[in-house]
């Protein structure tokens, strides 16, 4: 017999007929079929059903002793893509309840209204109307060690006094009354809500009008009484003549930025920073109406009136330099910065009047 080799085994077979051909043909092919199983066991499965294994999708699970598959070559589910995998999360984020009862806060030096107000969530507003018997709806009472009270929500806290009712809370304090019983804090029953003296009572969503501790406005040629309280460095009016402004105003620091409080409905001035001892300066040409110590917490103050219907106020002075009824032109130094009265830092209080009524200096400081 010739040496086999594959084309030698081939005219063996041709010699043997065409039957024994197409066996050993058959043989092949599964024998092939058998080595692309062990190999890669889904390589023979349908187009489809392989891309739903490459989606995620799990196959039906298939017993070696059915006889569907040879033992050991049962198929292998694929693992979805890397890129869709969850990763099991350690933390569960939980919503932070709405806080219902009131709590109290120690004033800590460096504290602001505005940062205290930030912290817990309120307006400065709410902080002001729940102190009212500490802070007066004026920040600058505010001092370190001072115990707050701090409203769980923006409104009005009040202690409920004898003959308060809901319904005159709620119109006192623009509020509905239904708002204050549904007010888990406030611990009212719904179907027979009762107050009682002494509670301190949330109004959420209430508002008051500011009590203005402001100078009474003291004019160059009126001669007034002098307002009561006031202070020693209010004058007596009366004067004829004098500088008059231009309408154009200059910043009265050299700093040019805040230190503290801004503009505000319950603030109706700015605090500019400056250093103890600094120059001020009259911001336009005037009268002075007003120079020493004011006893409505700006400690020593200058007013100067512009003879124009504008007056500026400079507080918290640790000096002043001119004299009632003294003439002062534009950036004259009327005193030293300094924090008398109710201060907690050396800063320059700053307010400008227009016919009687408080205006926004940023609107006109050049």
């Amino acid at each position: 017999m010739e040496e086999l080799s594959p084309a030698g085994l081939l005219r063996w077979l041709r010699a043997r007929g065409p039957g024994l051909l197409y066996h050993a043909g058959l043989l092949g092919i599964v024998g092939t079929a058998l080595w692309l199983v062990r190999m890669n066991p889904l390589s023979l499965l349908p187009a489809r059903l392989d891309a739903a294994l490459q989606a995620g999708a799990q196959p039906a699970k298939v017993e070696a002793a059915t006889g569907l598959w040879p033992a050991g070559l049962l198929p292998v589910p694929m693992q979805p893509p890397a890129a869709v995998r969850r990763i099991a999360s350690l933390h569960t984020n939980i919503p932070a309840r709405l806080r219902q009862d009131i709590i109290t806060y120690t004033v800590q030096a460096g504290d602001t209204l505005f940062g205290i107000a930030e912290k817990y969530g309120i307006t400065p507003e709410t902080v002001l109307w729940g102190n009212y018997f500490f802070l007066k709806d004026d920040p600058h009472l505010l001092r370190p060690d001072q115990q707050l009270f701090i409203a769980p929500a923006n409104g009005v806290l009040r202690v409920v006094q004898a003959g308060d009712t809901i319904e005159g809370l709620a119109k006192a304090y623009l509020a509905l009354p239904e708002d204050i019983i549904n007010w888990l804090g406030n611990g009212l029953d719904p179907d027979a809500p009762q107050l009682t003296a002494g509670q301190m009572l949330l109004v959420p969503g209430g508002q008051r009008e500011f009590v203005r501790w402001v100078v009474p406005q003291i004019t160059r040629t009126q001669r007034n009484p002098l307002p009561v309280g006031a202070g020693p460095g209010a004058c007596p009016g009366g004067y004829s003549g004098g500088a008059v402004g231009g309408g154009f105003f200059v910043w009265p620091s050299n700093n040019h930025f805040l230190s503290g409080t801004n503009f505000t409905s319950y603030h109706p001035g700015v605090d500019i920073a400056t250093a103890y001892g600094d120059p001020i300066y009259a911001a336009d040409g005037g009268v002075v109406v007003f120079a020493g110590w004011s006893n409505y917490g700006y400690g020593n103050m200058v007013v100067i009136d512009h003879g124009n219907g504008w007056q500026t106020l400079y507080a918290h002075l640790s000096q002043w330099n001119v004299s009632c009824g003294q003439s002062s032109l534009q950036q004259t130094v009327v005193g030293l910065a300094g924090s008398t009265g109710n201060s907690s830092g050396p800063h320059l209080h700053f307010e400008m009047q227009y016919g009687g009524g408080r205006v926004n200096p940023w609107n006109y400081l050049q």
